[in-house]
């Protein structure tokens, strides 16, 4: 019964994708740790904030809310799923007050390793 729960949670999509984070730094330098999702079954829960991508690209930053108040961001979003092949949530985007700038931070965003590459 034991080996059953661990299995279990090691393929929760939380531990799953935890093992898969990866640090990205912002347009300001602030280091951030995204947690690496499935494209084919990415989701948006209302209080977490989501990164998609191609490569070391950053397509659209943002959260649910952002899709229902702003078209704008609705266009963009649509339009990066169809380009996008990979999908992180943040971590940890700090207060609700920083959210925006977190935003603004993270659409500048690019891998850290890609600075150690170049």
């Amino acid at each position: 019964m034991i080996g059953m729960a661990h299995r279990i949670e090691s393929a929760s999509p939380r531990s799953a994708a935890a093992s898969r984070g990866q640090c990205w730094r912002g347009r300001s330098g602030r280091s951030y740790c995204l947690d690496q999702l499935d494209l084919m079954q990415f989701s948006l829960n209302s209080d977490d904030l989501y990164v998609i991508a191609k490569g070391a690209h950053v397509l659209w930053v943002g959260s649910s809310e952002e899709l229902v108040v702003d078209p704008q961001s609705r266009a963009r979003f649509r339009l990066a799923l169809d380009c996008a092949d990979r999908a992180y949530r943040v971590c940890d985007c700090g207060s609700e007050s920083a959210r925006l700038s977190t935003i603004w931070d993270l659409e500048g965003a690019e891998p850290e390793n890609a600075r150690h590459a170049a």
